[in-house]
């Protein structure tokens, strides 16, 4: 199915699809390439336009991988689905908990 007058982005989000997901070290190879093309002087439309972005998606990236090297960046990314992974056994604990206590507490 064409859709004319939309970018490719637009088409894909038009038809339901999703755009791929991108590793850390990726996105920081990018958002340094898009650092030499805009001290180049180039517009921040045309760079985030050669990476198949959206200047939303590049501006979130910049703001959370702004500055960091490729290990920092893996070890960012450990530590964040580590932490989620703890947060989920603190609510489970916390859960079997309350039920724990409910079932100990008398029933008047």
């Amino acid at each position: 199915m064409e859709c004319q007058g939309l970018s490719r982005l637009d088409q894909e989000r038009s038809l339901g699809m999703k755009g791929k997901r991108n590793k850390p070290e990726q996105i920081i190879t990018k958002l340094r390439e898009a650092e030499v093309e805009l001290a180049k002087g180039q517009a921040i439309g045309a760079v985030v336009r050669k990476f198949g972005i959206t200047e939303q998606t590049y501006y979130r990236w910049r703001k959370e991988y702004g500055g960091l090297r490729m290990d920092q960046a893996r070890r960012l990314k450990e530590l964040e689905k580590e932490n989620a992974r703890l947060k989920k056994l603190v609510a489970d604990q916390a859960l079997d908990n309350a039920i724990l206590r409910e079932a100990a507490s008398p029933n008047f």
